[in-house]
């Protein structure tokens, strides 16, 4: 008797797993663009950036229906942490969010990875080490609009969401505050403005369709604290 094929192991990325797409997960076998994913949320959130650990060019590019978060993403600069972005669930979300608002009207975007399922246990194992900081795996279905209407196109796609009862996790900040310390903060992996910018541009690539109003606002207040300091330093 012929046993069943396993099932793909598709895992949604997000944050630098869009803008370092071209250094996936190992054993990657497909990706695509433009679909979008509806179920969990985005926060703060601080990280351990594994070093040496890479993700392959094959992917989906893909929105999920999250809030635009932040988290800090040097931990080895303890006095001074830089922020990267985590999702959440909403209802966490409301509970330490204050005055913010969940946007219903932001989908966050990013990539799917489907990884060759005879390799699925090793690529787990890379994928919870890589991110062992606060973070637990989940699923979700990740939706495109074809032919005018959204329909569900990958049904229980990983996902990677932040605990908010980790020690990284920071939570809910200003924008104004949020950007002055993305644009002032250095770590082991370079200025925290870069994760920023890269991860805009690369938002802007992934599809026509694709647009975050929370991303894209931190970016413009932190191209203009650098153009301020332009200007005081001509």
């Amino acid at each position: 008797m012929v046993s069943a094929p396993a099932l793909p192991f598709v895992v949604f990325g997000y944050g630098s797993l869009i803008f370092k797409a071209r250094c996936p997960p190992p054993h990657v076998i497909a990706q695509g663009t433009r679909i979008r994913a509806r179920p969990i949320i985005i926060v703060e959130r601080q990280s351990n950036e594994s070093p040496g650990l890479q993700f392959p060019d094959t992917s989906k590019a893909i929105g999920a229906k999250l809030f635009p978060g932040r988290i800090a993403q040097n931990l080895i600069c303890v006095q001074n942490p830089g922020r990267v972005v985590t999702l959440v669930h909403k209802e966490d979300w409301d509970r330490f969010s204050g005055s913010d608002a969940f946007p219903d009207e932001d989908v966050v975007w990013g990539i799917a990875y489907t990884i060759d399922p005879v390799y699925e246990a090793e690529v787990r194992d890379y994928l919870d080490y890589r991110e062992k900081d606060g973070y637990t795996m989940e699923t979700l279905d990740i939706h495109s609009v074809i032919d005018g209407k959204e329909q569900t196109i990958i049904h229980n796609a990983f996902c990677y969401v932040g605990r908010n009862d980790n020690p990284s996790f920071i939570g809910s900040e200003p924008l104004d505050i949020l950007a002055d310390r993305i644009w002032r903060t250095v770590g082991p992996s370079g200025p925290n403005k870069e994760y920023l910018f890269k991860l805009a541009n690369s938002v802007r690539e992934l599809s026509p369709d694709s647009y975050d109003s929370h991303l894209f606002a931190l970016e413009d207040m932190v191209k203009a604290l650098d153009g301020q300091l332009s200007k005081e330093s001509a």
